[in-house]
C-alpha cells in the first residue's frame, strides 16, 4: 500500500545517520512507485531527496564464463604451454574448443604469448597476465570500471552491456517527522458542522502546479483561414455562394464555362465520374429554386421562376451552338457537341461550376454583383507531399460594366495586400473560359523565391453572353487553395499532414489561429 511505504521512508530515513538510497533501502520498490511516495513526502518538506542517474555495466553470458574460468586467448596460451614439443594449429579446436581456438588464437597472437613455428603453435613467455578476466570480475564486484577506454572495449567485444539506472538519495527535511499526518484536500460541510475543520491538518494550495486540461473542441487549422478569408471577403462587400452541391453535371462543370469536350481536363485521369447514375436528366428546371406550378396545378416546361426571360433549353442550345458553330463574334471549337457527354455526373473539379450558375441567375436582373464561396473540389491526381485528390478552393467573382485588365490587377493587389502579401507580379496565362488570364505570383520570405498564389482573368463572351448577361457587363474571377496559404502560416510541409487520416489531433488541437496579415 502506498501508505505503509510512506511509513517505511520515514522510519528508514529517521535510523539513519546520513542520506539513504532508495536502490539499496528498497530494491524491490519500482520506480513510479517510490517516486509518487517521494513526492507526496517532498511536497510537505518532510524529507529532501535528488535523483541521480547512473549507468551500469551487465555481463553477458560468455563474459561470466571468462571471469570464472580466463579469457579465451588464456585458454589457448595453457592449451599450447602444455604440449611441450608445439600444438598444430589444426587440433587446437579439438582441445578448448571452436570458438575458443577462433577468438583466443588471435588475441594471444596479438598480445605476443604464443607464436607460429612451421606448422606448431609455441609459447613466446613463460607466464601471462589475463586482464581480461580481471577486468570482468571487477565489472562483475563494481558494476562499472575506472577506466573508461575498458569499458568501450568490453562492449564493442560485446562482453557486456550497459543498463541505465535511476535511484534517489533521500534524507529528512526541515519539517521532518516520524509519523506521516494525511492531509484534507477538500473543506467538507459536515466538517464545518461538527468543528472537525479546527484540527484537520489541510493541505495548502499549490500555485505552482499546471492545472488539468479540460477536454474542448477545436477548429482545425484549414476553418481558422478559412475564417480570416470570409471576413476578407465579407470586408469587401461579397456575397457567399452556396456551395453544397459536390456532384455536378459535364455541362455546368465544363460546357458552360466554354471547356470543349475533349479537353484533358475531361479525362478520367483527371476527373472524377460518377458510376450510379451515370448520366442526369436534361436540366428543364432551376436546379436550386423549386420550379413554381401554375394556376391549373401545372410545370412550366423548361422554365426556371427567377428568370422568366430565358428558359434553359435555350441556354443548352446557345452553349451547344457556341461549341459547334461559334457565336457572340467567337468561331468556337468547331466539332459535334454531345449530350451524353454533358450530361455526365462528375464530383466537381472546380468551384467555378457554382459561379457559372450564379451569374446565370443573375442575368434575369444584370446588376453589379460580387460572390465568392470557399469549399471542397475533387481531382483524380497522385497523392504527394503537396497535392490531394481534394482539396479546398478559395474563389471570387466581381460582376459589372465598363471593367478592364487594369482593374484586375489593381484588386487582386488590394485582396492579397490584406493577407500580408504586397508586391505580387502577374504572368499570362490560358485558361478555356478567361481572356486575359493571369496567374499570380508572391514572394515567400519564407521559402526566399516567387511562389504561384492564385490564378486569375476575365470570363469569355462564349462564356458570359449565352446566359443572356448584357455585352458591356464584364466578370473578373479569381481562385487559389486554402491548403497552400494554411501549410505557409503553420509551417506544414506535407500536405497530408494537413488533410486527412494522417493528421495529428494534437495539432490541431494546439495551434492557434491563424491572422493573415501578419507573419
Amino acid at each position: 500500500m502506498a501508505s505503509d511505504l510512506l511509513s517505511q521512508v520515514l522510519d528508514v530515513v529517521s535510523q539513519a545517520e546520513g542520506p539513504i538510497f532508495s536502490n539499496d533501502a528498497f530494491p524491490t520498490v519500482d520506480f513510479t512507485t517510490i517516486k509518487s511516495a517521494l513526492d507526496r513526502l517532498g511536497s510537505r518538506e518532510m524529507i529532501i531527496y535528488k535523483q541521480i542517474d547512473r549507468e551500469e555495466a551487465n555481463l553477458t553470458p560468455e563474459a561470466v564464463g571468462i571471469a570464472a574460468q580466463g579469457s579465451h586467448e588464456a585458454k589457448v596460451f595453457e592449451a599450447v604451454r602444455q604440449a611441450v614439443d608445439g600444438l598444430k594449429i589444426a587440433d587446437l579446436p579439438a582441445i578448448v574448443g571452436k570458438e575458443t581456438a577462433k577468438v583466443g588464437q588471435g588475441k594471444a597472437f596479438k598480445e605476443g604469448w604464443i607464436k607460429k613455428d612451421k606448422d606448431l603453435l609455441k609459447t613466446a613467455i613463460s607466464t601471462i597476465h589475463d586482464s581480461s578476466r580481471e577486468q570482468l570480475q571487477t565489472i562483475q564486484q563494481t558494476k562499472t570500471h575506472p577506466d573508461s577506454k575498458v569499458v568501450s572495449d568490453l562492449r564493442k567485444r560485446k562482453l557486456i552491456t550497459m543498463q541505465k539506472v535511476i535511484t534517489f538519495e533521500i534524507k529528512k527535511g526541515p519539517k521532518f517527522s516520524k509519523e506521516f499526518i494525511k492531509e484534507e484536500t477538500d473543506l467538507t460541510a459536515d466538517m464545518l458542522a461538527t468543528g472537525a475543520w479546527k484540527t484537520v491538518k489541510l493541505k495548502p494550495y499549490n500555485f505552482n502546479a499546471m492545472g488539468a486540461p479540460t477536454m474542448s473542441g477545436a477548429l482545425h487549422p484549414l476553418n481558422k483561414v478559412r475564417h480570416e478569408f470570409r471576413q476578407i471577403f465579407f470586408e469587401m462587400g461579397f456575397e457567399e455562394m452556396p456551395t453544397n452541391r459536390y456532384v455536378e453535371t459535364g455541362f455546368w462543370n465544363f460546357d458552360a464555362l466554354f471547356v470543349p469536350q475533349q479537353h484533358p481536363a475531361r479525362d478520367l485521369q483527371d476527373t472524377f465520374y460518377i458510376a450510379d447514375p451515370p448520366v442526369a436528366d436534361k436540366p428543364r428546371a432551376d436546379p436550386v429554386e423549386k420550379t413554381k406550378k401554375l394556376a391549373d396545378g401545372s410545370i412550366p416546361a423548361s422554365k426556371s421562376p427567377d428568370h422568366p426571360s430565358q428558359d434553359y433549353e435555350k441556354y443548352w442550345n446557345s452553349v451547344k451552338e457556341v461549341h459547334e458553330e461559334g457565336k457572340y463574334g467567337s468561331i468556337g471549337y468547331r466539332y459535334p457537341f454531345k449530350e451524353e457527354e454533358s450530361l455526365k455526373l462528375v464530383l466537381r473539379t472546380h468551384t467555378t461550376a457554382v459561379s457559372t450558375y450564379m451569374l446565370y441567375r443573375l442575368a434575369a436582373n444584370p446588376r453589379p454583383a460580387r460572390y465568392f464561396s470557399i469549399d471542397r473540389v475533387f481531382r483524380n491526381e497522385t497523392v504527394d507531399a503537396t497535392h490531394l485528390a481534394e482539396f479546398h478552393q478559395v474563389e471570387g467573382v466581381i460582376a459589372d460594366f465598363g471593367l478592364a485588365l487594369g482593374g484586375l490587377i489593381g484588386f487582386m493587389e488590394v485582396f492579397f495586400g490584406k493577407m500580408g502579401i504586397h508586391g505580387l507580379r502577374f504572368k499570362p496565362a490560358y485558361n478555356p473560359y478567361t481572356e486575359p488570364s493571369l496567374e499570380i505570383f508572391g514572394y515567400h520570405p519564407g521559402l526566399k523565391k516567387w511562389v504561384e498564389i492564385g490564378n486569375s482573368g476575365m470570363f469569355r463572351p462564349e462564356m458570359l453572353e449565352p446566359m443572356g448577361l448584357p455585352k458591356d457587363m464584364r466578370v473578373y474571377g479569381w481562385g487559389l487553395s486554402l491548403e497552400r496559404p494554411t501549410m505557409i502560416k503553420y509551417g506544414v510541409s506535407n500536405i497530408r499532414e494537413l488533410l486527412g487520416h494522417k493528421v495529428d489531433l494534437n495539432f490541431v488541437e494546439s495551434n492557434p489561429a491563424v491572422r493573415l496579415e501578419k507573419e
